[in-house]
Order: C-alpha cells, then structure tokens, then sequence
C-alpha cells in the first residue's frame, strides 16, 4: 500500500475493523510515519440485463431507484426502506446468476413495491405493463383486493 502523504511503498497495519461488509484498516506509512485509513469493499462480478429486444446492458442500481422512487413519489416510503427494496432486488438478481431478464426484474420490483406501497405498485405497475385504459387499472386494482 503506497503512502498518500509521500508515496513510499511500505505500510504496516496498526488497526482492522470490519463494520458491515467493508473493512477498514489503520495504516502508517514506515518512511514518513503517517497515519491513514484505507476500507475495502468485495467487488462482485456485474450481473448482465437481457432487454426484451435481446440486447445486453450491465445491472444499473441507479436506474431501478429511481423507477421505484417514481412511483414512491409522495408516497410515505423512507429512503431506507427504497434502499432496503433494492438490496433485495440486487440480491435475488445475483442468486439468478450473471445474467438476467429485464422481466424478472421488473417482477422483483413489483414485488417489492406491492409489499411496501399499494398505491406505488400500482404506479409502477401502470407504466412497466402499459395500461391502456382504466379497464387495466380496474383489473389490476381489483387483483389486489382479492388477495
């Protein structure tokens, strides 16, 4: 590990500490003796979208947040629970394996929106199905009164 202060190259440790999934270590640099922290983070392999038109684009956390954050939008959802949405969403993309379609994962949005917020799910439901007319809404509303 090179010394940010003066750039030689031999650090010892003189802390670790691992808060979640990220470690973070003490270092002192042994030339200019210097403290400093560095955290390390496991880097996943990216997973891959399928779009519906066959084409491959890489899994956009943003992109989907900001779907669910649409639909949220008024809506009494916390930024904690539309992370806690998108960890669960990420995570069951991943056990899928490096590739996924782009239906599952609006499916696994849907699911989660339905279980946080009726009127979000039907927002988000609206425009990912392409409701047509309030037949399609009178269905989909009707759907979720039943269960």
């Amino acid at each position: 590990m090179q010394c940010p202060y003066c750039f030689h190259e031999e650090t010892k440790v003189t802390d670790k500490r691992d808060v979640g999934k990220i470690t973070r270590r003490r270092r002192e640099c042994l030339k200019c003796v210097k403290r400093f922290s560095t955290h390390e983070k496991v880097e996943l392999e990216g997973i891959r979208i399928i779009k519906k038109n066959g084409q491959r684009e890489e899994f956009d956390r943003e992109k989907i947040r900001k779907g669910i954050e649409k639909a949220c939008e008024k809506r009494p959802i916390s930024s904690e629970k539309v992370e806690k949405m998108l960890n669960n969403i990420e995570e069951k993309s991943r056990k899928r394996g490096n590739e996924v379609k782009s239906g599952f994962i609006g499916e696994l949005v849907m699911n989660e929106l339905k279980k946080a917020d009726k009127v979000a799910y039907i927002r988000f439901a609206s425009v990912y199905r392409d409701f047509a007319d309030l037949g399609d809404f009178k269905k989909e509303i009707r759907e979720l009164l039943e269960k």
